[in-house]
């Protein structure tokens, strides 16, 4: 039995047809190719619950790490938070199949080390070792996996804290891990998260991965960051290319870091924030 490819696919935010077109690239329809989604599946494209059922419905074949809209989707399903004014999960909650979606979502990570990468949506704070990176994401994903996950999701949203500490209390512990794996970006001159998504360019903020002294032991891929757009450094690697702003949909395979991307199918979104 041949050893598996494992593709990780970029940002889809609700980007259907160039996510079909990308998985219709030759390379991507091997019977071997298995695929790790970066995290944000869903919100602000047009095709929110066909992707959800899409990925679902590959199986053993696909893995998605959670990402700041996936969650997002959850807690509205809970009932503890309101769409936005650019969401796109109606149809997800409305269908028929909302509640078997829903339930498969929240059993997914946050965190997955595959093929000698380690995958988050987002970023990690630079004293996290491989081993912890996966044992803060395990608790998150207890949280959420549990019977009573409804209950206590809210407790995961908020700006504070916003820097690392080993003494934190364990609600704001899980707190500050969510928005770290799932949201971050920069830190500011004080080791703490900020809140800017413009482009390393364009400010004096840190990019996480630039911070000294990082003690991932493995190269990370995340996304996210649609202002950085593809990143290919040997220590980090950054997929989020754009495409639900007219950008593409890039997928990166693990073992030799070969791309595949397409162009926007869906329709560019007008830029607001993201």
């Amino acid at each position: 039995m041949s050893t598996p490819d494992y593709w990780v696919i970029g940002d889809v935010q609700g980007c259907i047809r160039s996510l079909q077109h990308l998985l219709a690239q030759p390379e991507l329809q091997q019977p071997d190719a298995h695929y790790i989604f970066v995290g944000d599946l869903v919100n602000r494209g047009p095709g929110s619950l066909e992707v959800l059922t899409l990925v679902h419905d590959l199986g053993d074949r696909a893995q998605v790490v959670l990402g700041n809209h996936d969650i997002h989707l959850l807690a509205v399903a809970a009932g503890v938070r309101k769409q936005g004014t650019h969401d796109t999960l109606t149809p997800i909650l409305e269908s028929p199949s909302g509640p078997a979606l829903i339930d498969w979502l929240r059993h997914q990570p946050l965190a997955l080390h595959q093929v000698g990468h380690v995958i988050v949506h987002a970023g990690l704070h630079p004293t996290w070792t491989l081993n912890q990176t996966l044992a803060l994401a395990k608790r998150i994903e207890q949280r959420l996996q549990a019977p009573d996950w409804q209950q206590h999701i809210q407790t995961l949203f908020g700006n504070e804290p916003n820097q690392w500490r080993t003494d934190l209390s364990d609600t704001d512990t899980e707190r500050l891990v969510v928005n770290i794996l799932t949201r971050l970006r920069f830190f500011d001159a004080h080791g703490g998260l900020s809140k800017y998504s413009g482009a390393p360019n364009t400010t004096d903020l840190t990019p996480w991965f630039a911070m000294p002294a990082r003690c991932i032991e493995t190269p990370v891929v995340f996304g996210h960051w649609s202002t950085l757009g593809l990143y290919m450094q040997a220590d980090v690697v950054g997929l989020d290319t754009g495409c639900l702003w007219g950008g593409q949909l890039t997928a990166m395979r693990l073992r030799d870091r070969k791309l595949v991307q397409v162009e926007n199918r869906d329709g560019a979104l007008s830029p607001f924030s993201t």
